[in-house]
């Protein structure tokens, strides 16, 4: 899988199994034997590569704090973990957009995100958006959370920063 994500990054979705068996160091059929297809190894790198983005979002949740904490520390945890994990981040991201997805798989990464998407269609139903589709509201917070993303790896002596000023702007957005 790490391999693969690597793999991703530099070369995008249409590198060959080969390149991607070379990079982990194992025979090109050795790939097929833990999965059929190429389409299969990229729907499983995508299950994991957002199991583990949700896990780190959710570690450690003030679950009986107020909305406006908890949608913090689910948002500073988002923002670490794609900072420790460029590629990660990018692979996710390539992923997410391809054709090769099965409606199974993006239900099942949705499904890793359901602690997440309770909390944000709270937001969604007691803010300022609550006028706009949910896809609306996902789509404006994933571009502030992709701007900040870039300045915390671009600025990495003011992440911190960034990610509070992130959020500042989210927050007066959906708040």
């Amino acid at each position: 899988m790490a391999a693969a994500t690597r793999v991703i990054v530099t070369q995008g979705l249409s590198a060959p199994t080969a390149v991607i068996a070379r990079e982990a160091g194992v025979a090109n059929g050795s790939l097929f034997t833990y999965f059929e297809t190429k389409t299969d190894l990229f729907n499983q790198l995508y299950l994991e590569l957002k199991a583990g983005m949700a896990t780190a979002a959710l570690e450690g949740l003030p679950v009986e704090a107020e909305l406006r904490e908890q949608l913090f520390h689910i948002w500073s945890n988002w923002m670490g973990w794609a900072v420790a994990n460029p590629e990660k981040r990018r692979a996710l991201a390539q992923l997410g957009v391809s054709e090769e997805m099965t409606p199974a798989t993006r239900a099942a990464g949705g499904q890793t995100l359901a602690g997440i998407r309770e909390l944000l269609e709270r937001c969604h139903a007691n803010g300022a958006m609550r006028e706009a589709s949910m896809g609306f509201f996902g789509a404006t917070m994933n571009s502030l959370a992709d701007t900040t993303m870039d300045f915390m790896i671009q600025d990495p002596a003011n992440a911190d920063k960034h990610c509070k000023l992130g959020f500042a702007a989210l927050w007066r957005v959906i708040g």
